[in-house]
């Protein structure tokens, strides 16, 4: 049965970004009114309820992120302001209850531009965080010591030369696969070349080198997103842009006369490409398993695709706030939309989050 609620964040301007915790049972958003808030959800009733809102930046937040449970509660965020910031979740007890506050850690400075996305790496590379900006430049930093977090060290600095909008870690937990990053630009010039870029790390040589450049993407690239790896021989990638796509990056035989320092060459293949949305996506997201996509854009709607045993994709269902289609069905009923917790059966269990009212009528709250 399909669950839809509306949660009103309470933000005063555009929401930029939703990030769930590891355990999905922690929300963070952030927003144009220069506020990150943290939402847990409550067992009793499911709802969520927020639990710490305060004022991060003196610009717009364009994204939050959480790291690995195993380092802490922490989040970093990053803004127009130039900046990012590493908080802490502190908590004690003053006999009265426990109460938490959000700490700053760390402000990041380096950017002389709109720091544009934020991730940390995957749990087995340690407390690492990369930042993209929108001067063109990739910073990757380190906390050399996990307890002590006022510190962190500016490892690796990636000159993209073209404006940069987002950046992906590839999750891949096997040792076997050398790190990835993968790197999007919103340039709107066509003729600046390919929009997305693959670079690899050289445990040998320690340096981050630009591995593959994605040259069919040549419009702007408003999210991309490795999907985790769980066995499979190759690296998806879902790309957000003008439309929806899905690349396959599979790593070739390499030849062992070349040394262990030689970086990957790729195999790319385009697995799918879909227009279904009809306006810009802004988003795309996995689940745990890498074998769904999501995707938001501009017509006010989450779709989500999936392969089937033949590696086509296609897209399975479709989002909205107040109501749901799922594929499969809305072709036997000549695509009749089932109702929010109508009853038919073999509708798919979601919940779909409608965060805020926007300040503005030109703003699209589904970003």
């Amino acid at each position: 049965m399909l669950v839809v609620k509306s949660l009103n964040a309470e933000h005063k301007d555009l929401v930029h970004d939703v990030a769930f915790d590891f355990y999905g049972r922690r929300m963070a958003t952030c927003s144009s009114d220069q506020t990150v808030k943290i939402w847990d959800l409550n067992d009793d009733d499911g709802e969520w309820v927020c639990t710490a809102s305060w004022k991060t930046h003196c610009g717009s937040v364009w994204k939050v992120t959480w790291a690995h449970p195993e380092f802490g509660q922490i989040i970093a965020t990053c803004s127009f302001d130039r900046t990012a910031a590493i908080w802490e979740e502190s908590v004690s007890d003053s006999g009265h209850g426990v109460h938490s506050t959000w700490i700053k850690r760390a402000g990041l400075v380096d950017s002389r531009t709109s720091v544009m996305d934020i991730e940390f790496a995957p749990k087995i590379q340690g407390l690492q965080l990369a930042t993209c900006s929108a001067g063109g430049v990739v910073r990757i930093y380190e906390a050399p010591d996990v307890m002590n977090l006022n510190q962190w060290s500016p490892h690796y600095e990636i000159n993209c030369k073209l404006q940069c909008s987002c950046i992906s870690w590839n999750p891949s937990p096997s040792r076997l696969h050398a790190p990835l990053i993968a790197v999007g630009s919103d340039d709107p010039n066509p003729a600046s070349g390919g929009k997305v870029f693959i670079y690899e790390f050289s445990a040998n040589t320690h340096k981050w080198t630009r591995v593959e450049t994605l040259v069919t993407v040549t419009e702007p690239v408003h999210d991309l997103a490795f999907a985790p790896n769980l066995g499979r021989s190759y690296h998806l990638l879902g790309i957000a842009s003008k439309d929806v796509r899905v690349i396959a990056l599979k790593p070739t035989k390499q030849d062992g006369s070349q040394g262990q320092s030689s970086l990957t060459s790729f195999e790319v293949r385009q697995a799918g490409q879909f227009d279904d949305h009809g306006s810009t996506v802004w988003r795309v997201s996995w689940n745990l398993t890498g074998t769904i996509l999501a995707s938001s854009g501009d017509d006010g709607c989450v779709r989500l695709w999936k392969a089937n045993y033949l590696d086509i994709w296609k897209c399975i269902s479709v989002m909205r706030g107040d109501a749901v289609e799922n594929v499969g069905e809305a072709e036997e009923t000549n695509n009749s939309i089932q109702p929010c917790g109508g009853t038919a059966s073999g509708q798919h269990t979601a919940r779909y989050f409608k965060l805020a009212p926007t300040a503005h009528p030109a703003h699209v709250p589904w970003h």
